[in-house]
């Protein structure tokens, strides 16, 4: 069971609008893996490599060891235990089953050899996309003024419907292009957010900063709200009990990081595949729609 609460509303002015629940819980639904509308293809489409996170080598495109004939995993109840922490973390943001049932109209790639080269590498691609997609739906979610709130709904429409295009045109697409103005905006929104609480943030050490090395940094119990620290390296630091209230998390590595009693409610930008590589523990707050990890201590 995750443990989350209701991202909690910000004093708005006239020019701020809020985005119904019902939009805000469809959008995080269509984003969401569905592995029984799937046929694997994470399984499939991704090489591994031999490390702590995967026990074997796989090349792209070929079937991992474990999958059956069913395009289930063999050993799903104890990948941590057969090496495969990896495949523990990993979330397609709703690609698999949107590659699947609608790029391939519901085909598979053992019964159709002629589509794997094509379902393969599309298939990362509507994952990149659909993880563009989930940034903006969740700064949908937050007050936005006018003038921010239709520049995401237009990018996030823009994208949706480009991870709806046929095989040949995903192919061609260079992803680099469709990057760069989703991180410039959501970089302006997270500014826009986190400017109520600038005061606050200016007493951070100065460490404590977006693309810092906070790597086994001990910062528990600290109050580290309206921060930011995206693409911040947390690797196996110590975050237990702290506020990360409004706290931008684009694109830091949380392996391994301790979020025991943490609160990460409302904090900005925060991924499953985050909260996966991560540990916490029972009191550990989430935000919305993201789910507390199985592998993670009560």
């Amino acid at each position: 069971m995750s443990v989350s609460v209701p991202t909690p509303a910000i004093p708005t002015g006239d020019d701020l609008t809020p985005t119904p629940f019902a939009d805000i819980d469809a959008r995080r639904q269509l984003l969401s893996a569905d592995c029984s509308k799937c046929v694997a293809l994470c399984c499939v489409a991704l090489s591994f490599t031999h490390s702590s996170d995967f026990a074997i080598n796989k090349a792209a495109g070929e079937p991992c060891e474990n999958l059956d004939e069913n395009f289930g995993c063999g050993i799903h109840a104890r990948l941590m235990r057969s090496g495969f922490r990896g495949c523990t973390v990993f979330d397609c943001f709703g690609a698999g089953q949107q590659v699947t049932q609608e790029t391939f109209a519901g085909a598979n790639w053992r019964d159709t050899p002629s589509i794997r080269p094509a379902m393969f590498e599309v298939f990362p691609i509507v994952r990149q996309l659909n993880e563009l997609r989930f940034y903006l739906s969740e700064a949908l979610a937050l007050p936005l003024d006018r003038v921010l709130r239709a520049e995401t709904e237009s990018r996030y429409q823009h994208l949706t419907d480009l991870s709806a295009s046929d095989a040949a045109t995903l192919r061609a697409l260079d992803l680099s292009v469709e990057r760069s103005p989703v991180a410039e905006l959501l970089g302006r929104i997270s500014a826009a957010i986190r400017a109520n609480g600038v005061q606050r943030s200016r007493s951070l050490p100065a460490r404590v900063r977006a693309g810092a090395d906070l790597m086994g940094a001990i910062l528990r119990g600290k109050d580290l709200s309206y921060a930011s620290l995206r693409g911040a390296y947390l690797i196996g630091a110590d975050l237990s009990g702290c506020d990360l209230s409004f706290t931008d998390l684009i694109g830091a590595d949380l392996r391994d990081a301790d979020l025991s009693g943490a609160d990460l409610s409302t904090a900005l930008f925060v991924t499953q595949p985050q909260l996966n590589s991560a540990r916490g523990s029972a009191a550990t707050l989430l935000p919305a729609g993201l789910s507390r990890p199985a592998q993670w201590s009560d």
